[in-house]
């Protein structure tokens, strides 16, 4: 019997794009058995792809009869379901958690959506960059008096993923203590704005403008910030607590400066200008070994084939090779480690029909009758 905390836990994915197959891929990294459900008429975003690891994938058209009657087959047996449609689509298809409850009542029914299933905006299309703007992510990226910067990280989408796949878990521990399914909406634009406590402390609370560039984590201090090194690469500070700035000036060279944790205006500017000289004097590099072994928040921005070969990354299993299909992949590996039950990579991201005939076969259809359903579109 598997030892995965998630053993036997059945999720039928719907989801399409990244944030719904992010969060099945979670679930499946420590056990869940995830069948990806698609129609080949709507593929769905290649990106998606990098999270099918661990999961098997079904072709088949939910808008036949046929298909829904091979979906209520699969759901007899199912847990969750997990959905990333605009709201109303499910209902329509005759698949919608109200419809789906009345056939298993404990079922954990989870919407990923870009508004949600509730307010003026939950009929509206969008994108991560969308979600960002409306949570006030976008309007504190970048420098001040410059437009705001699109972050590389996709925040709404993974964060929307992360927070579904919590969602889930919740729902499957209240079903174990009461024996209750419920459904589990998630948007994320509450996802992106469920990252902004500290913003919003500090300017409900502290009074702080919320100005691009000038919030205490984005620039406002030359102890938070960074650094262009000598070699055209850069150095990060962290130094938030006064203990650290103070470690640093003198490692640095510059006791005189511990004075100026907190500098502002034109005494902040040269203070900057200071650290910016200094640190042209060495490359990045030399800059980190002159810091890592002393109590300093010190970092190197590392591009993205560094962070590959960097010694922690490496340390913690972050990056993963593995054979996909007959030939090498790299994976990104998976955060929380469990000690007594750990994730693992057991598959290679499925292709998109690849377990269709064998799932079908399970459910005790012939070879026969697949053929059919191929020939019908059903599949």
């Amino acid at each position: 019997m598997s030892t995965k905390p998630l053993a036997g836990i059945k999720v039928l994915d719907l989801s399409r794009q990244f944030p719904g197959p992010y969060a099945t891929m979670v679930l499946a990294d420590f056990g869940a058995e995830v069948l990806r459900i698609e129609d080949r008429r709507f593929l769905t975003d290649p990106s998606a792809a990098i999270v099918m690891r661990n999961k098997r994938h079904l072709s088949l058209n939910l808008k036949s009869e046929v298909g829904k009657e091979i979906f209520f087959k699969l759901l007899k047996n199912a847990d969750v379901v997990v959905e990333g449609f605009r709201p109303g689509v499910t209902q329509r298809l005759g698949i919608g958690y109200e419809d789906l409850k009345k056939k298993k009542p404990d079922l954990i029914y989870c919407s990923l959506s870009g508004y949600g299933q509730t307010g003026p905006y939950r009929d509206m299309v969008g994108h991560d960059l969308n979600y960002i703007s409306f949570a006030g992510i976008l309007e504190l990226c970048g420098e001040p008096d410059r437009k705001p910067i699109i972050p590389p990280v996709q925040i709404a989408d993974v964060g929307g993923g992360l927070n579904a796949a919590i969602g889930i878990l919740i729902a499957l521990v209240h079903r174990q203590r009461t024996g209750q399914g419920q459904y589990v909406d998630v948007a994320l634009m509450d996802a992106a704005l469920g990252f902004m406590q500290l913003n919003f402390m500090q300017i409900l609370d502290v009074g702080l403008a919320a100005e691009r560039g000038r919030q205490p984590l984005t620039g406002l201090f030359p102890s938070y910030a960074v650094y262009e090194a000598k070699d055209g690469k850069f150095f990060t500070i962290g130094a938030v607590e006064k203990r650290f700035w103070d470690a640093f000036c003198d490692r640095a060279g510059r006791p005189g400066l511990k004075k100026d944790h907190w500098a502002v205006g034109p005494r902040r500017d040269q203070v900057e200008r200071e650290l910016a000289e200094l640190f042209k004097t060495r490359t990045r590099d030399q800059w980190f070994e002159e810091f890592k072994a002393t109590d300093i928040c010190v970092g190197k921005a590392l591009s993205l084939l560094e962070v590959m070969a960097d010694p922690q990354v490496q340390a913690r299993e972050m990056v993963l090779s593995i054979e996909d299909h007959g030939k090498p992949r790299t994976l990104l590996g998976i955060v929380p480690k469990l000690s007594a039950t750990p994730g693992d990579v057991r598959t290679p991201p499925a292709t998109f029909g690849e377990h269709t005939e064998e799932v079908l076969k399970e459910l005790g259809y012939s070879k026969e009758k697949i053929a059919e359903f191929e020939k019908a579109g059903v599949i």
